[in-house]
């Protein structure tokens, strides 16, 4: 479903002709088992019986159509770069460009890429030095620095065709919003062609990535995923493939809808998606017998779908808070038989 989408998107939603992959990490919980435990157990600071179960997964989506096309997942002990191993078939057969943060922007990368005729654009790993000094000078802010094979490499990148070394393009991009302190972003690349490619259209390419992060709330608050609800790790991966699966299916129909009332696929709303199709669908159900009826109020879908546009928002600070308080319990600190009954926290206590 996720490459049809990909194959009938409209050209104007790729980016310099590229099929752009954007890729990310990210966590879910899930019911305390002894059965989730073994594949995804909780972190190593908790106490037994007092933590959940955490899966680690790392997705690719399509930055044109915003479907999932491949998903790994791993333990929370997993390196989200080692994960990214198991999908390069996808994005082998599927992408052009890769676009991450700066997990994924290593010397692995860019050879894997370079062996499978593509190309990436990320943010520079705040752990590699570099000497702004130095470098072949393409612009004010533009550099060509040459990295050399480092000691060591993942099992996959163990071949003698790898080079010893790679040409990579380092930009500096200065991001400055009113009401926001300017941050200075390294973004790393092996788009090396200065005018074809230049630092202002690849500092709006990754500032795209974001994108990543609003498919991920999609599926995690719109579709209820951030905690899983089987107990058993079989009935888990069957929960995430019916979700991800539903989500696929929801971006299609935004992506109908949007061509259809012919308005911005980007404004168009996941959770107002959702809601209408949870209002039409028995609706939808009841006339599959009426294929004139059935179209008509497919149409009225797409139109409701396409009226619930977002609003064009500036850069904004939105701090991640919570307004309405929690009840004042105690935190489980060992395991619940063993705790016992706990006075109330709001009771005074009694005289001596």
């Amino acid at each position: 479903m996720a490459d049809h989408l990909l194959r009938q998107a409209a050209p104007e939603l790729l980016w310099e002709g590229f099929r752009v992959a954007v890729i990310d990490g990210t966590t879910l919980s899930m019911p305390d088992t002894s059965a989730n435990q073994r594949p995804w157990p909780q972190p190593r600071s908790q106490q037994p019986g007092c933590g959940f179960p955490i899966l680690k997964l790392v997705a690719v989506f399509s930055l044109a159509t915003g479907a999932i096309h491949a998903v790994i997942t791993g333990s929370l002990h997993s390196a989200e770069h080692s994960m990214l191993q198991g999908l390069w078939p996808c994005l082998q057969t599927t992408f052009d460009l890769l676009l991450g943060d700066r997990n994924f922007g290593s010397y692995a990368t860019f050879c894997e890429l370079r062996l499978r005729h593509m190309h990436g654009v990320f943010r520079l790993h705040q752990g590699r030095s570099m000497d702004w000094r130095t470098g072949h000078r393409l612009g004010p802010h533009d550099r060509l620095f040459v990295w050399r094979h480092p000691p060591t490499l993942s099992s996959s990148c163990r071949r003698s065709s790898l080079p010893e070394t790679l040409t990579v393009r380092i930009l500096r991009v200065q991001i400055a919003f009113h009401g926001f302190r300017t941050k200075t972003v390294f973004l790393a690349t092996d788009l090396l062609d200065a005018d074809r490619y230049p630092p202002d259209a690849l500092a709006r390419l990754y500032f795209l990535r974001w994108h990543v992060e609003l498919f991920f709330a999609n599926i995690k608050t719109a579709m209820r995923l951030d905690v899983l609800r089987c107990k058993s790790p079989a009935m888990i991966r069957r929960e995430l493939n019916m979700h991800f699966i539903a989500y696929n299916a929801i971006r299609a129909l935004m992506l109908e809808a949007a061509s259809y009332a012919r308005v911005s696929f980007d404004r168009v709303s996941f959770k107002g998606s959702c809601d209408a199709l949870r209002q039409f669908a028995p609706h939808l159900a009841a006339l599959g017998g009426h294929p004139h009826a059935y179209r008509r109020l497919l149409h009225l879908l797409l139109d409701s779908i396409a009226l619930d546009l977002v609003p064009l928002r500036s850069p904004r600070s939105e701090p991640r808070a919570v307004k309405r308080r929690r009840k004042n319990y105690h935190l489980l600190t060992k395991r619940r038989h063993q705790m016992g009954n706990l006075p109330h926290r709001n009771r005074l206590k009694p005289p001596c």
